[in-house]
C-alpha cells in the first residue's frame, strides 16, 4: 500500500506490484481453479465403488453441471475486480507503515486470530456467539464442499470419502449446517424483531438480501440432501449408512411414499436452488457489507503500527516543512490504512454505543465518521466503471457528493464534539481506528481553515503568550510549593535528583489541583523519593494544542520543552496528569526527547508494594469509586494501578462503576474540550457524576487533573448535600488515610488524664 510514485523518466524503475493486482491474480487463479475443476473429470472419469459414499453430481443432468462450472468462475473472476476496485480506492491514500516484520510478525498474526476466531466479537457475548455460529458454520460448510471437491478429483485408490470417513463426514457437515441455519435465524430475530437501536437505525435492504441468501444457502443445503437420500431409497438402494446425516436423514423419511421420478425432480429443484442460493452470495460479496468477511481480518492484521497506542501521527517541523496542506480534507489525504477501515466496518455500532458525545445528545456518531469518509470516498472512485463504486453501506438517495472532500458529508460540529476517549476505538471488534481520522479533520480545520470553536482560540492564545492554557502568570508555577521543601531547578544546571516532578499547568494553577500536587510532593517526601521541579522554567506540554489540530502550536510548545529537558540531562519524569504523561511518554520521542515517564498511580502502586510507603496505618472508614482517565486507561492501558493504590487503604469499600476499565466514561474533557463550551444536551461530566453518586460511594477517586474538576463539578451540579461525596485525586485519599491513622494512632497511645495534685 505503500508504493511509491512511477517516475517516467526513469523507465529502467522495475515497477511495484500493487494491491489490486493480487486480488485479480488470486482471483483468476481461483476462478481457473474452479473451471478446471469441472472439465477434468470428464476426461478422467474416476469414480469410486464404495457403496457408503456419495457421488458427485448424482441425478443432476450434465447441461446443469457445465452451468454451475461456466457461472460459478466468470462470479470469482468478476468479483475479484470488483475487489480490485475497492483496494484501488485505498491505494488513494498516503503512505502508512504497516509492514510486516520479525519483530512484528508474531503480533500480527495474533491480531488476525483474533478476528478470525472472532475473539473481540464474543465482548458483547450474545452478539458474538451469533456471528461466530453463521461465521464458523459457514467456514465449515465451505471446507465440507471443498473436501468434496478434492476427492471428486482423485482416482479411485486415492479416493477418501468413502465408509466411517463418509459418514463422519456427513455428520460434520450437518452440524455446521444446523449451526449456520440457527446463527442466521437469530440474526433475521435479533435485526428485525429485536432491533437494538444502534442496529435498527442502520438497517437496509440489502441486510434482508444478505440474511436470506445466508437461509437460503442452509435451508436449500437440507433440502438438497433429504431428497438426494430420498430418491436414492425409492430406488430401491439401501440407505441406513446415511442416518449420520442427522438432518437430511429423518427429513428424507418424510417422502417414502413418493415416486423415484418427483423425488429426483424435487432434488434437482433444491440443488438448483442451492447453487443460486451460492451464486447470489458470490454476486453480493464485493457490493455489500459481506466484503467484511475478507476485509475484517485483514484489517486486525495490520493493527500493529510503529507508534504507541496514545500517540498521534508525527508530523514534520511546520516551521521548515514545504507541505502546502495539513491535516486530512479529501480522500487522498488519509492514510491506506484509513481508507481500508471504511470497507472493513462491520456497521455494528458498537462505537456509537459507547461514544459519551453521542450519548449525550452531541452531534457525533463515531460510526458515520466511517461510514462518510467512505461514501465519499466510493462516491468519487474515477478508476471504477460509471467513476464509483457501492458505498460501504446503502446511503439514502438524496445524499449527493460532488468532490472528494469528507467535508461534504461530515460537519465541523461533528468533528469538535469528540473528546478524543478512545472509546469507540477500544471497542470496534475490527481495530478500525476512528478517532485517528477525526484528529487529523481536526489539523485541516484548525492549520488550513482556522475553523475551530471560539473559546479554544482564548487557550491557544494564553498557551503561545503564558505558556499555559489557563492564561495564568509562568512565575506562579511554583507557588504552591511556598510552604514546602521542594527543590526547584534552573534549567541552565545540571540534573542531579533522580527525578523531575513534571507538575502540569492544572497542577500549578487550578486551586483543586494545586491540592493534588501538594499532597503529592507530601507522600514522595514521606517515600524519600529524590525529586525537583522547573518551577517557572516548565512549559505547557502542548496536548491540547496537538488534541484540537494546532499541531504548529504543540511544536512551538513541545520543542522548547525537549530542548531543555535534553540539556539538563533528565532520565526520569514523574506526572499527576495522564494528558503530561501520555503526551511526555508517547510524543516527545517524536521530537527528539526520550524519558522514563511513570505516572503517579504507578508510582504510588510501586512505593506501596515494596514497603517504601508504609500504609500500615492508613484508614479511612469510606465507600470510595475510581473513575477511570481515558488517557490512563484506554491510550496507555493503565488500569488496575490506580486502583491497587486505592485499595491499599484499610477501611475503605471499593466499588465500581456500571461503566469501568476499558469500558470506562469519559469525563468530558479530554481532546481540548476541557477549553470548549458543552452546549448541547446534557453535560457529559453532569451524566459521569451521576454514574458516580449512584454507587454510593462517599469519595470519588480520581488520577487526572481534568477528571477531578469536571467530576467535582458535577457532583457539585447533581445537587448532592455538600460534604456527602468527596471527589479527590488517589494522592489526596491517600495522604488523608495516612493522617487519619496518624491521628488514631495518636489517640490510642496518649496517656490517661491523671488528677493534678492537691485538687
Amino acid at each position: 500500500m505503500t508504493s511509491a510514485p512511477q517516475n517516467p523518466s526513469t523507465s529502467s524503475t522495475p515497477r511495484r506490484f500493487k494491491p489490486h493486482q493480487l486480488s485479480i491474480a488470486i482471483g483468476c487463479g481461483v476462478g481457473a481453479f474452479a473451471l478446471v475443476s469441472g472439465i477434468l473429470p470428464q476426461f478422467t472419469k474416476w469414480h469410486g465403488d464404495s457403496e457408503v459414499s456419495r457421488t458427485v453430481f448424482g441425478g443432476i443432468p450434465g447441461p446443469i453441471q457445465a452451468a454451475f462450472y461456466s457461472i460459478i468462475p466468470m462470479l470469482i473472476v468478476w468479483g475479484s475486480l470488483r475487489f480490485a476496485d475497492r483496494i484501488r480506492n485505498w491505494e488513494r491514500g498516503t503512505s502508512d507503515r504497516r509492514r510486516t516484520t520479525p519483530k512484528n510478525a508474531k503480533r500480527r498474526l495474533a491480531d488476525y486470530r483474533s478476528g478470525v476466531y472472532m475473539r473481540t466479537l464474543l465482548r458483547d457475548s450474545a452478539a458474538g456467539l451469533m456471528h461466530s455460529m453463521i461465521y464458523f458454520g459457514f467456514m465449515v460448510l465451505l471446507g465440507v464442499t471443498t473436501v468434496l471437491e478434492i476427492d471428486h478429483q482423485l482416482p479411485e485408490s486415492l479416493k477418501f470419502l468413502h465408509g466411517r470417513t463418509y459418514q463422519a463426514y456427513a455428520l460434520v457437515g450437518d452440524l455446521a449446517g444446523v449451526v449456520f441455519t440457527v446463527g442466521v435465524l437469530w440474526a433475521i430475530v435479533r435485526r428485525y424483531v429485536q432491533r437494538p437501536y444502534r442496529i435498527r437505525i442502520k438497517t437496509r435492504p440489502e441486510h434482508a438480501a444478505i440474511l436470506g441468501v445466508l437461509l437460503a444457502i442452509g435451508i436449500t443445503g437440507f433440502g438438497a440432501e433429504a431428497f438426494r437420500i430420498a430418491q436414492s431409497q425409492a430406488a430401491g438402494l439401501n440407505m441406513e449408512f446415511e442416518k449420520w446425516s442427522i438432518v437430511g436423514y429423518p427429513v428424507a423419511q418424510l417422502f417414502n411414499n413418493a415416486s423415484a421420478g418427483n423425488l429426483e425432480t424435487w432434488h434437482q429443484v433444491w440443488w438448483v436452488g442451492h447453487v443460486l442460493s451460492f451464486i447470489a452470495f458470490l454476486a453480493l460479496l464485493p457490493i455489500t457489507m459481506l466484503r467484511h468477511i475478507f476485509t475484517s481480518p485483514l484489517n486486525m492484521y495490520l493493527k500493529d503500527r510503529d507508534r504507541p497506542k496514545g500517540a498521534m501521527k508525527a508530523m514534520p517541523n511546520l516551521t521548515e516543512t514545504g507541505l502546502e496542506s495539513f491535516g486530512a480534507s479529501l480522500i487522498e489525504d488519509f492514510t491506506w490504512k484509513q481508507l481500508l477501515d471504511t470497507d472493513a466496518c462491520t456497521m455494528c455500532g458498537r462505537c456509537t454505543s459507547v461514544c459519551p458525545a453521542h450519548a449525550t445528545g452531541k452531534p457525533l456518531d463515531p460510526r458515520e465518521i466511517v461510514l462518510k469518509v467512505g461514501e465519499v470516498m466510493a462516491a468519487t472512485a474515477a478508476h471504477a466503471e460509471g467513476g464509483r463504486v457501492s458505498p460501504p453501506l446503502g446511503t439514502v438517495k438524496d445524499i449527493t457528493i460532488g468532490s472528494n472532500s469528507v467535508f461534504e458529508r461530515i460537519s465541523a460540529e461533528e468533528v469538535w464534539a469528540c473528546t478524543s476517549c478512545k472509546a469507540c476505538d477500544e471497542i470496534c471488534p475490527v481495530n478500525i481506528e476512528i478517532l485517528d481520522k477525526i484528529l487529523d479533520m481536526r489539523r485541516y480545520l484548525s492549520l488550513m481553515e482556522s475553523n475551530f470553536p471560539a473559546e479554544l482560540g482564548n487557550a491557544y492564545r494564553a498557551m503561545e503568550n503564558q505558556g499555559n492554557p489557563w492564561g495564568m502568570n509562568q512565575g506562579e508555577r511554583a507557588d504552591w510549593a511556598k510552604d514546602l521543601d521542594v527543590e526547584v531547578v534552573d534549567p541552565g544546571a545540571a540534573f542531579n535528583s533522580e527525578y523531575l516532578y513534571w507538575v502540569g499547568c492544572a497542577g500549578s494553577f487550578d486551586d483543586k489541583n494545586k491540592k493534588v500536587t501538594q499532597s503529592m510532593a507530601q507522600l514522595l517526601k514521606r517515600a524519600n523519593i529524590d525529586v525537583a521541579i522547573l518551577g517557572p522554567s516548565e512549559m505547557c506540554t502542548g496536548d491540547s494544542a496537538r488534541r484540537s489540530g494546532n499541531e504548529y502550536l504543540f511544536q512551538m510548545l513541545a520543542m522548547p520543552n525537549v530542548e531543555m529537558l535534553n540539556g539538563m540531562g533528565v532520565k526520569k519524569i514523574i506526572t499527576q496528569c495522564p494528558h503530561c504523561f501520555n503526551t511526555l511518554k508517547n510524543e516527545y520521542p517524536q521530537l527528539g526527547g526520550n524519558y522514563e515517564v511513570v505516572h503517579h498511580s504507578e508510582l504510588l502502586e510501586e512505593l506501596i508494594a515494596n514497603g517504601t510507603l508504609d500504609m500500615s496505618n492508613a484508614t479511612l472508614d469510606d465507600r470510595i469509586t475510581y473513575h477511570d482517565s481515558c488517557y490512563l486507561g484506554r491510550h496507555n492501558d493503565v488500569y488496575m494501578a490506580p486502583r491497587k493504590v486505592v485499595g491499599s487503604i484499610k477501611g475503605v469499600q471499593v466499588v465500581e462503576m456500571p461503566r469501568n476499565g476499558t469500558k470506562g466514561m469519559c469525563c468530558g474533557a479530554g481532546g481540548a474540550r476541557m477549553w470548549m463550551e458543552e452546549s448541547i444536551g446534557t453535560k457529559v461530566n453532569d451524566e459521569r457524576a451521576r454514574e458516580a453518586i449512584s454507587t454510593g460511594a462517599s469519595r470519588v477517586a480520581t488520577a487526572c487533573p481534568f477528571c477531578y474538576i469536571m467530576l467535582d463539578d458535577g457532583v457539585k451540579a447533581a445537587g448532592v448535600e455538600e460534604g456527602s461525596v468527596k471527589v479527590a485525586d488517589i494522592a489526596i485519599h491517600v495522604l488523608d488515610a495516612l493522617e487519619n491513622g496518624e491521628r488514631q494512632l495518636a489517640a490510642s497511645d496518649a496517656p490517661l488524664a491523671s488528677p493534678v495534685a492537691g485538687s
